[in-house]
């Protein structure tokens, strides 16, 4: 191997690419097995629907191979069409990603350049910060409140300012916390014409629960600024595996631009019929969400007596726990029992768990060993 080969390609490379961090996607099961010998894995670290997808996914899904060697439908035809029908948005007005993920980096590559500012929130879904400055855009972090809730007064401020985007995720990942429709409101007056206003709602399904959640596209429209609203099937659908998003716009125009960067046949035909299964058994996911949410106030209450635990709000699948000494042994010591949670890692983070609700034996072994852990017993 050339020992030259690292310093020349980096001298290749646009400057904005070698500083980004890389997205912190967590191990795999077969990766804690491996390395810890666990035989049994909860994997409680990346926010999976632990209900699964609805049966009817996999009837969608029998019989597909006599298909992969075409194409699938570029524009997500059928998709687009059901999500509409029931979103009430037309289709025109809606693009489909491989996850939201996909969508998020259509919009910086469409909208964002180098001087242009982003605003979000820290801590962030990385993806909010990571695609912005691989663009050349200065990012804008906001803090959250001593509550770990969102600072309302200062997003208004930064709003008013007005960057060139602005990625609101309600509610947060990794916090929690949401805004309820009084604040959200006071938002969409602070946002200038010309902002663009990325919602990102990649856990609606679940907040929509909460009292006060927001009917995002109700009050999006008729404002006159251009905006898109993000939501998924990798959560409460029960379809990470297969990544599919969607957002729906304030017009055709920006899905049209979007079109313009978005790579040919982005989601594929397995994507695309599962997906239109799962959208058909609304029931399925409205079940599997309540439970979760009912699972989120157990463990929430099992956790709260520990020693020395903050546990952040939240409107989601997952909490977000402040352990009061540094997340790295702590994270160690779960994997070495076998559970796969998420350290945050973002400065001035570093003491914080993210983990997401699985399963009532999961949800109880996780606080059965955090509460060993943290009580200092093997």
């Amino acid at each position: 191997m050339n020992a030259h080969a690292t310093p020349a390609i980096h001298a290749l490379a646009r400057p904005e690419v070698p500083p980004l961090p890389a997205y912190n996607a967590g191990l795999s099961s077969e990766a804690v097995r491996a390395r810890y010998g666990a035989s049994e894995i909860a994997r409680m670290a990346s926010n999976e629907n632990p209900h699964g997808p609805s049966p009817a996914v996999a009837a969608a899904l029998a019989g597909l191979a006599s298909r992969v060697a075409t194409y699938p439908d570029a524009q997500c035809t059928a998709l687009r069409a059901a999500i509409g029908e029931r979103t009430g948005v037309v289709p025109a007005h809606i693009v489909v990603g491989n996850g939201s993920e996909d969508i998020l980096q259509m919009l910086c590559q469409a909208f964002a350049g180098p001087g242009d500012r982003v605003l979000t929130q820290r801590p962030a879904f990385g993806l909010h910060e990571i695609y912005p400055r691989m663009m050349g855009a200065e990012v804008e972090l906001l803090e959250l409140t001593p509550a770990l809730d969102f600072d309302v007064d200062a997003w208004c401020q930064a709003l008013a300012r007005g960057p060139k985007i602005a990625m609101l995720a309600n509610p947060s990942n990794p916090v929690g916390c949401m805004f309820d429709a009084a604040a959200f409101e006071r938002l969409l007056d602070a946002t200038p014409d010309g902002t663009l206003l990325v919602v990102d709602e990649a856990y609606c399904e679940y907040a929509s629960l909460a009292p006060g959640y927001p009917d995002v596209l109700s009050l999006l429209r008729g404002r006159s600024m251009p905006w898109i609203v993000l939501r998924t099937f990798s959560k409460a659908w029960g379809l990470a595996g297969l990544r599919v998003g969607y957002g729906l716009a304030s017009d055709d125009a920006l899905v049209q631009l979007l079109d313009r960067v978005r790579t040919p046949f982005n989601v594929n035909h397995a994507a695309q019929a599962a997906a239109l299964a799962a959208w058909g058994d609304e029931g399925f996911m409205r079940r599997g969400v309540a439970e979760t949410v009912r699972l989120r106030g157990v463990l929430a209450r099992r956790l709260a007596g520990l020693p020395g635990l903050r546990i952040a709000p939240s409107a989601t699948n997952f909490l977000f726990l402040d352990l009061g000494r540094p997340n790295g042994p702590v994270n160690e010591a779960l994997l070495a029992r076998g559970i796969i949670t998420k350290p945050w890692k973002e400065a001035g983070f570093e003491h914080f768990l993210r983990v997401s609700v699985g399963t009532e034996a999961q949800n109880a072994r996780f606080a059965q060993a955090l509460q060993g852990i943290l009580e200092g017993r093997p």
